[in-house]
């Protein structure tokens, strides 16, 4: 056993997500950091450039896909209850954790919300990667723009701060704890 084995800690009863919520945890993990990287380097870049339109063609498709899978995402989990920890936690990880993942769960519908507004009443487009133009469900409205690009720039920095706070969370029970909380989200060993 390593110490960066990281199903190596947990308990061998450590309750499991499943397959399905490892799934969407993981692949929405993926899609998330990318779309919060391309957007963060697109707001350093200048308007308009060939570049800073390409990236944001994909910084939209996947905070379309980010969207559609969050509503899978909250409905699975809804019927489908998170495994009880292997060690008992104190009320203060306990609250900790439920609201981090509230915010989360809020920030990724917010995000892609937000964005989609922005684009929609832009009068910007509304790509998912180069198939089609989803449907334009708001109307021009340069006015309300500048709202609803503040609170997609504030939701940005909002998940790059929790996004932060799960990250180093996660460590501190992984690293610190080593209480097998990550286990739960990782794959079974054979």
């Amino acid at each position: 056993m390593t110490t960066y084995d990281l199903a190596a800690r947990a308990p061998a009863t450590a309750p499991h997500y499943d397959r399905a919520h490892r799934a969407f945890h993981w692949t929405m993990a993926a899609i998330i950091v990318a779309a919060m990287l391309i957007g963060l380097y697109c707001a350093y870049q200048a308007p308009g450039t060939p570049v800073r339109r390409y990236l944001l063609e994909w910084h939209k498709s996947l905070g379309m896909t980010a969207l559609v899978l969050a509503v899978l995402r909250i409905a699975y989990r809804l019927a489908r209850a998170a495994p009880p920890y292997a060690e008992r936690m104190g009320r203060l990880n306990h609250a900790a954790a439920a609201g981090a993942h509230v915010g989360l769960y809020g920030l990724m519908l917010l995000l892609p919300l937000t964005g989609y507004a922005f684009s929609a009443m832009g009068g910007y487009s509304l790509p998912f990667f180069w198939l089609f133009q989803w449907p334009r469900l708001l109307p021009v409205d340069k006015a309300a723009v500048p709202v609803a690009e503040d609170l997609h720039r504030y939701g940005a920095w909002a998940i790059y701060t929790v996004v932060g706070l799960h990250v180093a969370a996660v460590a501190w029970h992984q690293f610190v704890r080593r209480d097998g909380v990550l286990a739960r989200m990782w794959p079974r060993r054979a």
